[in-house]
């Protein structure tokens, strides 16, 4: 018969999958069709992203040594100032897919599984990458730790941010938007 290692590898595997299946149903992955000039206004950010992730995104041989690409920003501003609406416009801009996911949805979804779900994130966006990940609501995953009232999300930001610095991945190819309506609240 099987011997034990490979039926406890079997149902890690196992695992793994209904995890990415679960994920999948939380996180909108597109490829959007909002073209650069169908955002009006917003010419500073607009300008901002443009030499931050456009350019080096479409000519990483540009940014390289000290002239690094930027790997996340934050986007923060009122409800209904078009922070989303930017993010897919950088996607389509760049040619890659947008995994979207609302911060909020993510953490009632998830919460208490500590730091799987962050760490398959992940993993689906290096598979495709180059990618954008746009994760909405970031505070409700990144609060401070004066604001943080559950100790159970304490886990998956961790790995949210040790994801973020790429300990040990290469994330290059890989960036990270993050859109907030309360910039004071983060960490």
């Amino acid at each position: 018969g099987p011997s034990p290692n490979t039926s406890e590898q079997g149902k890690d595997e196992n695992e793994a999958q209904k995890l990415r299946k679960g994920l999948e149903t939380t996180i909108i992955v597109e490829s959007p069709n909002v073209l650069w000039d169908d955002v009006a206004g917003l010419g500073q950010a607009k300008e901002e992203l443009q030499e931050s992730i456009i350019l080096p995104m479409k000519f990483p041989q540009l940014f390289t040594g000290k002239r690094k690409a930027c790997t996340s920003i934050l986007l923060y501003g009122p409800p209904g100032t078009g922070k989303s609406y930017l993010a897919k416009a950088v996607a389509t801009e760049v040619k890659c897919p947008l995994f979207s996911i609302s911060s909020s949805d993510f953490m009632s979804k998830w919460l208490g599984e500590s730091e799987k779900p962050v760490t398959t994130l992940l993993i689906m966006a290096r598979e495709r990458k180059p990618s954008i990940i746009f994760i909405d609501e970031i505070e409700a995953l990144c609060s401070s730790r004066e604001a943080e009232s559950e100790n159970l999300k304490s886990g998956m930001k961790t790995e949210f941010l040790v994801q973020m610095d790429g300990v040990g991945h290469d994330n290059s190819g890989i960036l990270v938007l993050a859109a907030t309506n309360l910039p004071w609240t983060l960490d």
